[in-house]
């Protein structure tokens, strides 16, 4: 069993798409029409400089994905018994199994950016070579209640999200207690933590304006690390996802347990591939 994996936001690089745009000129247009931009422009020469800007970043990224993932699909050669992606890159999952259209997706994404965008004060560091719960007892152990963790990417790799301050004032204490690397990430906000909770109450009023279909094939959500089971868990499960940990460790983990062998990167960069081979590695240590 084969499944495809989409990379979400921090994948992104000038000139990403480079062969896909003028394959399809007219999905092409009518992104560039939907988000007011030229995305073709932005994606391969990014001339003001948007490309790591959130609001930017997030429909690039899906949009490139998309249009690989139609690629596949006018060529056969979209075969995937499993679908899932990293948090931006669920919505390219979801997109993939057919639950809501091109345009819904970059309206979605256009939506997400700019609200995700909007979110100030907070931080958020990528921590390696501690496990998740040796980073829950490093934060309770000095007091910091105020930092959620954010990501499970990986056995030894976790991002905690929360005020920028204590972001940066967690630093020295995870140094303290032998972290290989504490990596302060270039962004704004305190993603998938309680603190854009502002985000998601406004991202569900949208959501509730959107059409979605059940998926045509099973899509592993970033909250549950299951399968969404019908077509009204896809807002709910969007709205969830802006505040919630992005559990890809369980993900994986349940992927391969259910006989998945094979795990295919669809669109830009190679980081989830790497995160999969680190989670599937664990695992067969687990299992011996």
């Amino acid at each position: 069993m084969t499944c495809y994996i989409f990379p979400g936001q921090g994948s992104q690089k000038k000139g990403m798409g480079q062969n896909l745009f003028d394959q399809f000129p007219d999905q092409t247009n009518q992104a560039s029409s939907i988000l007011g931009y030229d995305i073709k422009q932005l994606c391969l020469d990014d001339p003001n400089n948007n490309l790591n800007n959130t609001q930017y970043t997030q429909p690039a990224l899906f949009f490139v994905s998309a249009l690989a993932t139609l690629q596949l699909k006018q060529t056969n050669q979209f075969i995937p018994t499993h679908l899932a992606g990293h948090s931006l890159g669920e919505y390219n999952a979801l997109f993939a199994a057919d639950a809501f259209s091109l345009e819904t997706g970059l309206q979605l994404v256009k939506k997400r950016g700019e609200l995700m965008a909007q979110a100030t004060g907070g931080g958020m560091a990528a921590i390696i070579g501690l496990t998740a719960s040796q980073i829950q007892m490093v934060l309770t152990d000095n007091n910091f209640s105020s930092i959620d963790i954010a990501n499970f990417n990986e056995p030894t790799q976790t991002v905690i999200s929360g005020p920028a301050a204590d972001i940066e004032a967690a630093k020295p204490i995870f140094e303290a207690a032998k972290v290989r690397r504490y990596i302060p990430l270039p962004v704004s906000g305190a993603f998938h933590s309680r603190y854009m909770n502002q985000a998601k109450t406004a991202f569900e009023t949208f959501l509730a304006t959107c059409t979605f279909n059940a998926p045509t094939l099973p899509v592993i959500a970033n909250v549950t690390a299951k399968p969404y089971a019908q077509a009204t868990d896809i807002p709910t499960l969007l709205g969830q996802q802006m505040t919630d940990s992005v559990q890809w460790v369980n993900t994986i983990t349940n992927l391969l347990q259910q006989g998945v062998t094979d795990f295919t990167e669809v669109g830009p960069g190679k980081v989830l591939t790497g995160l999969v081979n680190k989670i599937k590695l664990k695992t067969t240590v687990n299992n011996v």
